[in-house]
Order: structure tokens, then C-alpha cells, then sequence
């Protein structure tokens, strides 16, 4: 079996909302004990619905907020004291996709300036290399090595998520976190976003945490998946056994919330949930009557 990349352990992120002058206010508690692992080459799908505290949980895992309560481990190191300088040489090894792209790029820079950026933060490779690696970043991503020298406006939606893509692997990092990275864009530019990271992880061995509200897209890139429910992993498992047979109430409600588009299970769908219906009703009545001998007696 493949190393441990990440752990976390009883790991907390609260906010406190509603404070002002004269108003103490109360503590939300976006991510309330959770713990996880995700190992090199796997993808952890981590859904539920909006508000829940996937994309929170998330960024507190990248320390871009400092946990309340709880321990990070990174390939064995404990990274949840590192200070900001300590963990500016741990950027490199984690990185982040985020859900809208054109509001993480510079609309101000080219993509060549994008995309070498992270080379120069970390003073990697002079000018030439740079330029190099930036067409090679392009060019693994589908996109012309000239989409160095225009701006992100230019871009379609997925052509930005392609660039958001290649500025997080650029320096090779050994753990992606793709926050919602597919959701804003076309079913079918959606599957070829989701075909570029599967394509990008089995050539890199990536550990990726894959978060998301969409079960059907969860299902198709996961290899485990994690369900969170107000701040809580409520349910875990291989993804095939995990759909197959749900064991919690909020993961049962999920799948039952996916939309069928054949007809056919449409159908079938729809008198399953029919035949469960009468199963239900009649069970009310069996008790009702039940109730009724006893009250006579």
C-alpha cells in the first residue's frame, strides 16, 4: 500500500460571527472534530451540502487558516505549529485548485507571469528555465504554449480552471486540494476537466482531496469518500460500498437527491420510491390498528 501523505486528527476550525461593539457574538463551528487520512495516488472525495464545511475544512488542512483545535500531519511531520515561514517551504508540496478560477488569477498578468510566479516565490530555475516550464505546463494542461501571452479574460471557464490547474502543479506538489474545481462549469467541459486531473494524478502520484457537493462526479474520481455534515465526517468508506450501501441517514438522503436522466431508472426510480411509500403507509395503518385492539381490549 501506497505512504501516508496527510492525517489529521480531531482536527477544529470555529469563526466567530455577530462580534461588534456591543454585541459578544457566537462561535460557529465550520469543521468540529474531524479526522481524516488520504494516501499517495488516492483521491479522497469529501461531499455534502453547501455549508457544511467542506471548503473550510480544506483550506485549514493548507493552514491558510490556522486550526482552532486538533493536529495536521504531512508525511509524518506535525505541521499544525509551523509558523508562516516554516510553512512557506511546505507550499510547494501542497497545493490548492479553487472553485473560480478568474478570481484567483490576476486579470492584470499574462499567463506566462501567472504561471512562472510560483518559480520566482521560491526562486526556482532562471528566466529561460522558467519560460520553459511554463510552456510544458501548458502544453500538460491542453493549452498552446501562446496562451503565455494573454490574459485570463481570454479564456473560456475551463480553459481558466486548465490554468488553475497547471499553476498548482508547477512545482510538483505531492497533495491537490480541488475545492469545488468542476461545479461552475459545462457537464462536458466538466468531463474534461475531471479526465485531465485522473491523467495528472496517475502521472505525478498525487494525493488529492476532492471536494464537492455533486455525488455523481464524487463517484467517478474517488477512491474513498467522506461525508460531512454540520462540521462532521459522518460517514467513510471505499466509494463503491459507500454508495452501494450507505449506512447514514444524511448519506442516504444524498444519494436519494441525485437526478436520474434515463427514463428507464427514471421510471424504475419512481416505483421504487412508490412501492416504499405504500410500504410506509401501510405499516401506519397495521399500527394504528394494533393501537385500536389494544385500546378495546
Amino acid at each position: 500500500m501506497s505512504h501516508e501523505i496527510l492525517r489529521i486528527e480531531n482536527l477544529k476550525q470555529h469563526f466567530v460571527s455577530g462580534k461588534g461593539l456591543l454585541k459578544k457574538g457566537y462561535v460557529v463551528k465550520a469543521v468540529d472534530g474531524v479526522s481524516l487520512s488520504v494516501h499517495a495516488g488516492e483521491t479522497l472525495g469529501l461531499v455534502g451540502e453547501s455549508g457544511c464545511g467542506k471548503s473550510s475544512l480544506g483550506r485549514t488542512i493548507l493552514k491558510l487558516y490556522e486550526p482552532t483545535e486538533g493536529r495536521i500531519f504531512f508525511e509524518g511531520q506535525d505541521i499544525t505549529g509551523l509558523s508562516g515561514k516554516a510553512m512557506r517551504q511546505l507550499r510547494k508540496e501542497m497545493q490548492i485548485v479553487f472553485q473560480d478560477p478568474m478570481e484567483s488569477l490576476n486579470p492584470r498578468h499574462t499567463i506566462g507571469m501567472i504561471l512562472s510566479e510560483p518559480f520566482e516565490i521560491h526562486r526556482i530555475g532562471t528566466a529561460n528555465e522558467r519560460a520553459q516550464w511554463v510552456d510544458e505546463l501548458l502544453i500538460k494542461v491542453g493549452l498552446p504554449t501562446s496562451a503565455a501571452q494573454r490574459y485570463p479574460h481570454e479564456f473560456s471557464g475551463g480553459q481558466r480552471q486548465r490554468i488553475g490547474i497547471a499553476r498548482a502543479i508547477a512545482l510538483k506538489p505531492k497533495l491537490l486540494i480541488c475545492d469545488e474545481s468542476v461545479s461552475a462549469l459545462d457537464v462536458s467541459v466538466q468531463a474534461q476537466i475531471l479526465n485531465l486531473l485522473l491523467t495528472l494524478q496517475q502521472e505525478m502520484n498525487l494525493a488529492v482531496i476532492f471536494i464537492s457537493h455533486d455525488l455523481s462526479v464524487v463517484k467517478h474520481v474517488s477512491d474513498r469518500v467522506a461525508v460531512m455534515y454540520f462540521g462532521k465526517v459522518v460517514e467513510t468508506g471505499p466509494t463503491k460500498a459507500l454508495y452501494a450501501n450507505p449506512q447514514h441517514e444524511y448519506t442516504q438522503q444524498l444519494l436519494a437527491a441525485i437526478p436520474i436522466t434515463h427514463p428507464k431508472y427514471r421510471k424504475v426510480k419512481r416505483q421504487a420510491e412508490q412501492a416504499h411509500s405504500l410500504m410506509a403507509e401501510s405499516n401506519v395503518h397495521g399500527a394504528q390498528d394494533s393501537a385500536h385492539q389494544m385500546e378495546s381490549l
